[in-house]
């Protein structure tokens, strides 16, 4: 394991201190956000971790090395990157280690590399999902199997809008996977703070949050947990609006026959084309609010366990 897996000598002072560290994923620099937005807000998330107290772990395979830990020098280097970098989850990572490339991961990826560090809290954007149509082409996204397996809580702000989002809350119900509200009692939309969907359970403060997971651990379930935490109403989105462009890129995108894998950052960058960049600014923002959620969970969760 020491040969596949680099743990930083932050991160790893960090978890055998017993201090808070929260997990970020790397696919949102290489496929979520243009170059050098996605640097700066990465760079940033990491920075917002530090001021709740706890230390970031932002992961990724560097030449067929998976990394818990990232320099800015790497962080930067894969912003520049970009698109070139493999987008790796589960089934990627073997071959991505053979033939020593270099990959983003995704929310099932960072899910897998923070458990193998011993990582327990990971923030995101928002997670993937049953994709809209998928009765028909069986488009599912390997992050909510991840969350029936891999016991990691997943600070988000919902799954994608561009899902769908009912079937995407019956699946995780299906697997097991609690999905809880952040001061709310509904699943948010990513964008927008509203879906429709209630939440298996309503949680307002970070202690609670990690009184849940700690719960969940000591009874041995191999589930993770899903906490889903609202856009801040000022960059939320108008729901009218944003299922509109949706449905127009969408549109487009069946049109061009994309799909699989290659879908998701088509879609972000036609919607943020489409919406003149306000789609971009409420993504950097949740981000932003996410990571602060998960750095305040991280702490309360290292003062439960010790």
């Amino acid at each position: 394991m020491k040969n596949i897996l680099h743990i930083s000598d932050e991160v790893r002072s960090a978890l055998e201190a017993g201090k808070p560290v929260v997990a970020l994923e790397s696919t949102i620099i290489s496929h979520g956000m243009p170059y050098p937005q996605n640097v700066e807000t990465a760079l940033k998330v990491e920075e917002i971790i530090r001021q709740q107290g706890a230390v970031p772990a932002t992961t990724a395979i560097i030449g067929g090395v998976l990394k818990c830990g990232l320099t800015t020098e790497e962080i930067e280097y894969l912003g520049k990157k970009g698109l070139e970098c493999t987008k790796c989850s589960r089934r990627d990572f073997p071959m991505a280690i053979a033939k020593k490339l270099d990959g983003a991961t995704t929310v099932a990826g960072t899910m897998i590399i923070a458990h193998l560090a011993g990582i327990k809290i990971f923030a995101t954007g928002g997670i993937g999902g049953v994709h809209r149509g998928a009765e028909k082409n069986m488009d599912i996204s390997a992050d909510l199997e991840e969350l029936s397996q891999t016991p990691v809580m997943v600070v988000c702000a919902g799954a994608k809008a561009i899902l769908d989002l009912p079937l995407t809350r019956e699946y995780l119900e299906t697997k097991g996977v609690p999905v809880l509200g952040y001061g709310v009692d509904e699943m948010p939309a990513f964008f927008t703070r509203e879906s429709g969907l209630k939440a298996d359970y309503r949680v307002d403060d970070p202690k609670e949050a990690a009184l849940a997971f700690k719960a969940q651990r000591d009874m041995g379930f191999n589930t993770g947990m899903l906490m889903t935490n609202p856009i801040p109403e000022e960059y939320a989105m108008d729901v009218a609006l944003i299922n509109k462009t949706i449905e127009d890129a969408l549109r487009e995108a069946d049109e061009k026959g994309i799909k699989g894998k290659d879908i998701t950052p088509f879609l972000l960058d036609r919607i943020q084309q489409m919406t003149e960049g306000k789609s971009l600014k409420s993504n950097i923002e949740l981000v932003f609010n996410n990571a602060k959620v998960a750095g305040q969970i991280a702490k309360q969760l290292s003062e439960l366990e010790k």
